[in-house]
């Protein structure tokens, strides 16, 4: 090898030996920044369908209103419209992964309770209800 050629490759190994660094921990940031907002905090919207323990099956729209009610913890009110009808619950989630929660939830109106799982990705979210009434899957959205 000529002593250009060497002053380069070496020239290059020490670039490789900071910028690689560099990148991992630059990678690591939008990952932790990911985390971080992909929070239920605040409003959102968006639809799926419901089957009901009778075997019927309806197509949802629903509001979601998450609060934060402590660090991993937080509080939903939502109201779902189909067809039939319009309900109203409540549920209390708990962070129980990255960005998966899960907890309880209750219409009082119905007197129906279940489990309720949800995963946050972005801007989106997938809910799953279910119960001896029946089940939900939603896909919400900001």
């Amino acid at each position: 090898m000529a002593g250009g050629d060497l002053k380069r490759q070496s020239y290059r190994l020490r670039i490789a030996a900071v910028a690689v660094p560099l990148l991992m921990a630059g990678l690591a940031i939008p990952h932790d920044a990911a985390a971080q907002s992909a929070g239920l905090e605040g409003s959102w919207r968006g639809g799926g369908s419901v089957s009901f323990a009778s075997g019927q099956r309806e197509r949802a729209e629903c509001r979601a209103q998450y609060h934060r009610a402590s660090g991993n913890a937080y509080t939903v009110t939502a109201t779902c419209a189909t067809p039939s009808g319009r309900a109203t619950q409540t549920a209390t989630l708990r962070q129980v992964g990255g960005n998966s929660y899960q907890g309880q939830f209750h219409n009082s109106e119905y007197n129906v309770s279940g489990t309720i799982f949800v995963t946050v990705g972005g801007n989106r979210q997938s809910v799953r209800l279910t119960s001896e009434s029946g089940s939900a899957s939603l896909e919400l959205r900001r």
